[in-house]
């Protein structure tokens, strides 16, 4: 099989040239372009998985003991200054790009189903292909500087994307806050690996770290400000993978069609940097405060998503701070060292986090039959409920993808989660506590998304509760809710349903591939610094930390069906006895209105003073030039009157003007 290591460059460029294929198609022939909806789709499609095929066939040859394949050819030079681009090919990127393609493969399809009443459905495609592409390349290359480069296209993509309905003002404001915060994280990368490349000479992951340790054992370079090149490389993955304080641009980018929603926080955008962290394991590793301050922000970002999660009424925006807390839990694990278990929930989420935002687009697909085409009211779970009854294969769907996600066995989930307690307990009690908790009220918050959407009765034609929910919203009651045909929702077509069926699968069984007593995905990804905990197992410490995770997320699962199910506990009265709490959650810890108060208000504030300055001092000096070269220009006209005697008197009294200045002095 060693042909498809010299084809495995095609992976990202398949996709990129179905990509610019039907771009250049809707540049330069619209109008034929977009009549050819599902042949262009078709055709995308057929590219992504030649494109799978190949990472397949690479991730069977990693399996059987192939060695890491790396091909390079020089970029740039200039002296002794080399740059290198190439591809490499390991284990970790056979796993990531069987992810990446298998996802947004099925994300595609169900996008036929999906959009396939929306006038961009071509160029929905062409940006999904782009996307794809993006995180490919990222995947596959070999060095930090190539890392950057795919980094910022997959930002670009995820503009686009998120942006796609941008005559809508609120998701025009969620692609330029996504853009903006991963700006900050970004030029945080940007900076730390210019700092690297200054210590150690050498933009390749292993060499960096190599070097790094060299230098700061033989005290050439400090250790502080070895970190502080680590914190810096850090917060591009911070950004990229949501985590506080810069984890405020993903519930927004809830505004993008829901297979986007999907593919951002499943298997592409989010995973860059968790990928990234692992990338740059070797570098990490060496530096302890670094590795503190990313097991930290990920123990804290895991609870506040979960904690924001409780009280969230649209299904997106539920979802989507599920996905920041469980992000969370793949930088905790990276932190205190678990590099394996981090990278098995970074794949075991990728599915069934796909499966449900999928899930919830199928329900939103059925709800705006009876509510019309308005988020406000075809996303909001106070209209929904009974729908298990109309929607049997998406309800189904999502029960599987919740008990995943709360961690029940033998479902994916619990695997990897228990994974990540068992390796926090040990590194840190009180991370693991951390964990712990949210692992609870993760268990809650999702079987009350479960509760509230698909058991009970329907409310979708509560004209009570829609007016209600428009008022909130400042939406007149007219606003999209003319297009409804139907009385109840119904299933979605096949194109929507099957990738559903799909996911449900590994949703299911991937998680068996990590057992604790025989870990086959920890001994294929392991980190050389892992190789002594190969085939560790105590059967004590399985039962006792397992049982309790367990018994966590039945006890959050219990609360969720007292409470939202059988009306047992009333969450009305509960909110109303704990409304400070009720409040910090709903109102998200009031971290986006801290960030307005700052930074938005702020940045306009300095934005009026510099208008002034530059329009009253900058523009001031400009104008005074110009005015004393006008009357400078109109005083001396009156001397130039041709006539050579004015001009000898002119240059007589001036040389006597001179010489009796010079003479007094």
């Amino acid at each position: 099989m060693e042909f498809l290591y010299d084809y495995a460059w095609l992976i990202p460029v398949l996709p990129l040239l179905a990509a610019t294929g039907v771009g250049l198609g809707l540049i330069t022939v619209n109008q034929a372009t977009n009549k050819l909806r599902q042949l262009n789709a078709a055709l995308i499609m057929t590219a992504l998985g030649g494109s799978a095929t190949l990472a397949f066939g690479l991730l069977a040859s990693q399996l059987s003991g192939h060695p890491t394949y790396t091909r390079m050819f020089d970029w740039a030079a200039a002296g002794d200054f080399h740059l290198s681009m190439g591809y490499t090919i390991d284990p970790l990127t056979t796993v990531m790009l069987t992810v990446v393609t298998t996802v947004a493969l099925l994300v595609m399809l169900y996008t036929d189903g999906y959009m396939a009443h929306d006038r961009g459905y071509v160029r929905f495609y062409a940006y999904l292909s782009l996307f794809s592409s993006s995180m490919l390349g990222l995947v596959i290359s070999p060095n930090l500087v190539q890392i950057y480069i795919f980094w910022e296209l997959v930002g670009m993509c995820s503009y686009l994307l998120v942006g796609f309905w941008y005559d809508r003002k609120a998701a025009a404001d969620a692609c330029q806050k996504a853009f903006v915060t991963n700006r900050v994280g970004d030029f945080g990368l940007l900076l730390g690996m210019l700092g690297l490349y200054w210590a150690t000479g050498s933009f390749e992951f292993t060499e960096i770290g190599d070097r790094l340790q060299a230098l700061i054992s033989s005290g050439a370079l400090s250790a502080g400000l070895a970190t502080l090149f680590g914190i810096l490389v850090f917060l591009g993955p911070v950004a990229k993978s949501a985590q506080f304080p810069l984890h405020v641009w993903l519930p927004d980018a809830m505004e993008g069609p829901t297979p986007i929603s999907a593919l951002i926080h499943a298997a592409t955008m989010v995973a860059a940097g968790v990928f990234l962290i692992a990338r740059m394991y070797p570098v990490f590793e060496q530096l302890p405060t670094v590795m503190n301050v990313i097991a930290w922000t990920g123990a804290f970002t895991a609870f506040l998503g979960a904690s924001i999660a409780l009280t969230q009424n649209d299904i997106k925006k539920g979802l989507a701070y599920s996905t920041i807390s469980q992000l969370g839990y793949m930088v905790m694990a990276m932190g205190v060292g678990a590099y394996s278990a981090g990278l098995f929930h970074l794949v075991t989420h990728a599915y069934f986090k796909a499966m449900l935002f999928l899930g919830s687009g199928s329900v939103i697909h059925g709800m705006e039959a009876v509510v019309g085409h308005n988020p406000v009211l075809a996303q909001d779970m106070r209209l929904m409920g009974g729908l298990r009854k109309y929607m049997p294969v998406t309800a189904i769907t999502f029960l599987i993808g919740n008990l995943a996600i709360a961690g029940i066995p033998p479902f994916a989930g619990f695997w990897s989660k228990d994974e990540i307690l068992g390796a926090t307990f040990a590194a840190n009690p009180i991370l693991w506590g951390v964990g712990f908790a949210t692992a609870g009220l993760t268990a809650f918050y999702m079987f009350r998304i479960y509760f509230l959407t698909f058991e009970g009765s329907f409310r979708g034609e509560d004209a009570t509760i829609q007016a209600k929910l428009l008022a909130e919203a400042g939406v007149t009651a007219g606003h999209g809710h003319d297009e409804h045909h139907d009385h109840v929702p119904h299933e979605s077509p096949w194109t929507m349903a099957l990738p559903l069926a799909i996911l449900a699968v590994p949703s299911a069984l991937i998680g068996l591939l990590g057992v604790p007593w025989n870990n086959r995905f920890e001994a294929f990804v392991k980190a050389p610094s892992e190789a002594v905990h190969a085939g560790h197992f105590e059967l004590q410490e399985f039962l006792t930390l397992g049982g309790a995770s367990v018994a966590i997320a039945l006890t959050g699962i219990t609360v969720a069906l007292l409470t939202y199910r059988l009306g047992r506990i009333d969450p009305a009265a509960i909110a109303e006895r704990f409304q400070p709490l009720y409040q910090f959650s709903r109102n998200k810890w009031y971290l986006d209105d801290l960030n307005d108060v700052l930074f938005v208000q702020g940045s306009r504030r300095l934005a009026r003073q510099v208008l002034e300055v530059d329009s009253k001092v900058v523009d001031g000096l400009v104008n005074l030039t110009g005015l004393v070269t006008l009357v400078t220009g109109e005083s001396l006209k009156y001397f130039e009157n041709g006539r050579a005697q004015f001009y000898a008197l002119i240059v007589f009294g001036a040389v006597l003007g001179l010489v009796v200045a010079f003479g007094v002095t």
